[in-house]
């Protein structure tokens, strides 16, 4: 079962978006921008990295490069059979399992920057992680502390985040010390994310998500609050409101990933993060971080059609139609010249059916369906991963 993962706060970095510039993805950013009245493409091509870690610069950024990367990921034909988002990433995973629109994302997303960021000038706080030491003694050094510091995010068995005031988290911190933590690492942030210092920040999200419109999804999401999957539109509003004082319960959304039948995981956006901690929490299961169109393409090669089309519970039930749509790709750049018969629409396509070449390299379909339509003419000049053809699975 393919799985896609999306980052959150912390992933972003300086020119993050410049391997994206030419890309045919690119485009989403210039709707971002739209939509947020932002010039999102200057965050991600020219901004500084103190800049970036302003709370709602970041989570801006790393949404849009999140949904750029997953757009590209989805001209190749890809397609999951569940999502999860660590903190902001929960809203890019909504998108991409079509609960949320694209701009109803991003200005939920500007919105929970900007009351977030507010929430923390009126209430400073830091964040720290502790590593190699058991959630329940990490709970034990907060209680022990007796000050505003909580567990912020369970990120894998041995990596905590607490979370508060600064007071707070350096006493817990020095208890996790004592309780055999071998080391403490404080973060760079200017507010205690995921604890009940954020609570004027839920205020003003509840209103926002309140005129939003969520649709019901055939691909379960797995939350962060519960760790559970949800489909149905009305679940959302109150589990992204909660999951602003709530901790990220990100090893049990993986424990439940795996409940699930994942067998690759893909981090779709900036950084590596997720990847690694999917490779501590999910042993045996394949992690792919994509952050570059060159990702995308080493993915396409790790990913053999049987890893992400026979284990997939969608394909054969009644499923809508964006999810079974397939798009094949060319494999380099050059002029695309038809296979004899391989353009009749309708026409049964199976697992390595000639489609074509592209200056002498073949373009084989590496899914199963029926020719719905050729988006390369004959002749026409294509560039490396360009589509080529639009399959229905089946």
């Amino acid at each position: 079962m393919l799985v896609f993962t999306f980052p959150g706060q912390g992933s972003q970095r300086h020119g993050m978006g410049s391997p994206w510039v030419d890309h045919p993805s690119w485009e989403l950013v210039d709707d971002a921008s739209a939509a947020a009245g932002r010039d999102i493409a200057r965050l991600l091509l020219e901004a500084g990295q103190e800049e970036l870690t302003i709370t709602s610069n970041a989570q801006l950024a790393t949404f849009t490069l999140s949904m750029v990367v997953l757009d590209a990921i989805e001209r190749t034909g890809l397609a999951p059979a569940a999502a999860a988002g660590h903190s902001l990433g929960e809203y890019s995973a909504l998108v991409a399992v079509g609960a949320l629109a694209y701009e109803q994302g991003v200005s939920l997303v500007a919105e929970r920057g900007d009351a977030m960021a507010e929430a923390a000038s009126d209430r400073p706080g830091t964040m720290a992680a502790v590593l190699g030491l058991d959630v329940d003694q990490v709970d034990v050094a907060c209680r022990r502390a007796d000050a505003e510091v909580w567990i912020a995010n369970d990120n894998a068995p041995g990596q905590v985040v607490i979370a508060g005031d600064a007071a707070g988290v350096d006493a817990a911190g020095i208890i996790a010390k004592e309780l055999g933590a071998k080391r403490v690492m404080g973060f760079p942030v200017g507010g205690a994310f995921h604890t009940p210092l954020m609570a004027p920040a839920r205020v003003r999200l509840r209103k926002a998500l309140g005129d939003t419109r969520f649709s019901d999804a055939d691909i379960p999401v797995v939350a962060n609050v519960d760790a559970q999957s949800h489909t149905e539109a009305a679940d959302w509003a109150s589990l992204l409101s909660a999951q602003l004082c709530s901790p990220v319960r990100w090893r049990q959304t993986m424990s439940e990933l795996g409940a699930m039948g994942a067998t690759n995981l893909v981090e779709v956006g900036p950084g590596g993060v997720l990847t690694g901690l999917a490779k501590r929490g999910l042993p045996g299961v394949a992690a792919h971080a994509v952050a570059t169109p060159a990702d995308v393409d080493g993915l396409l090669k790790a990913m053999a059609p049987s890893a992400h089309l026979s284990d997939h519970p969608l394909l054969n039930d009644g499923e809508h139609l964006f999810v079974r749509e397939r798009l094949v790709v060319s494999p380099a750049a050059g002029v695309f010249v038809p296979a004899d018969g391989a353009t009749a629409v309708g026409a049964a396509v199976d697992v390595g059916a000639l489609l074509g070449t592209v200056n002498g390299v073949e373009v084989r379909s590496p899914f199963r369906g029926s020719l719905q339509g050729m988006l390369a003419l004959d002749d026409e000049r294509v560039t490396e991963g360009q589509p080529i053809a639009w399959l229905l699975a089946g």
